[in-house]
């Protein structure tokens, strides 16, 4: 018998991997834990039904979410607060500087750190690295308590509903900013511009942000099992520029070997094509 994973993007168009294995299955106290196997992309993990990462594509989004700031704050980042994340895939980049001093990760789910630990540990990798506390929280109800504490906030939530609904709220991204220092920065996944249903997301989670931060910009990456394959992610902050306050020789010069972030590619990722623009236009105003 074949097996199928089917996850629809539209009601008429969605990803379909045919799959060799299901290595594990759990209904957690919050959502549905599936970890398959496949020829093409390797092992990879769902939630509810939605795709959240490959072995072989996640490095992608991973790198986006991490390098783009760490490139643009160099040294100034010494604590840092990952907001969902329960794969290891932003702290395992993140624990890559060794100026880093401090990594709090906030993630509901206290079984997804534990299925990727088992299932996917060139992911999980850096879990128990020593800088590493991992707190099992609701992140909206951290978030709360906390003021001019971070370098940097890395909001790695699922899709705007069931747990990750509260992460794309105007209350939400105004804690966000009341938790970073004066010279902090906030990344988040931004979900994707092409598709009706994704695209009203995209703009809501925006005009919220723009209503707390005095600067924010979108930028993209294309992550082929991802809707449509093109991945938005926000910075924000109030007033690092994410191009003119790049640093270049500083980051090239730490020798990092990555697979898809370059400080070329940085400068380019922040120019949008003109339907994105468009779309993000009509919340700005």
């Amino acid at each position: 018998m074949q097996l199928t994973f089917t996850e629809m993007h539209t009601p008429t168009v969605g990803l379909q991997i045919q799959v060799d294995r299901q290595l594990y299955t759990e209904q957690s106290d919050f959502q549905r834990i599936d970890v398959f196997e496949c020829e093409e992309f390797g092992r990879f993990l769902t939630l509810d039904g939605y795709m959240m990462l490959t072995e072989r594509d996640e490095f992608i989004y991973h790198e986006m979410m991490v390098h783009v700031p760490m490139a643009v704050l160099g040294e100034k980042i010494k604590k840092v607060l990952v907001i969902g994340g329960g794969d290891g895939g932003c702290v395992r980049e993140l624990c890559r500087y060794q100026h880093i001093e401090h990594i709090d990760l906030v993630e509901i789910d206290e079984r997804v750190v534990a299925v990727c630990k088992e299932y996917l540990p060139g992911v999980a990798c850096s879990l128990d690295d020593p800088r590493v506390h991992i707190l099992y929280q609701d992140g909206l109800k951290y978030i709360r308590r906390i003021e001019d504490e971070y370098d940097l906030i890395i909001i790695d939530s699922t899709d705007p509903f069931g747990p990750g609904e509260g992460l794309f709220t105007m209350e939400f991204y105004g804690n966000c900013y009341k938790a970073l220092k004066e010279h902090g920065v906030l990344v988040n996944q931004h979900e994707s511009p092409f598709y009706k249903g994704d695209a009203l997301a995209c703009q809501r989670a925006h005009r919220n942000i723009v209503h707390s931060f005095e600067l924010s910009r979108l930028f993209q990456a294309h992550i082929p099992t991802y809707p449509s394959g093109h991945w938005l992610f926000g910075f924000s902050s109030r007033g690092v520029h994410p191009v003119r306050d790049l640093n270049p020789d500083w980051w090239n010069s730490l020798g990092l070997e990555t697979r898809y972030y370059n400080t070329n590619l940085h400068k380019g990722a922040f120019y949008l094509p003109n339907y994105v623009q468009k779309l993000l236009e009509k919340v700005e105003e």
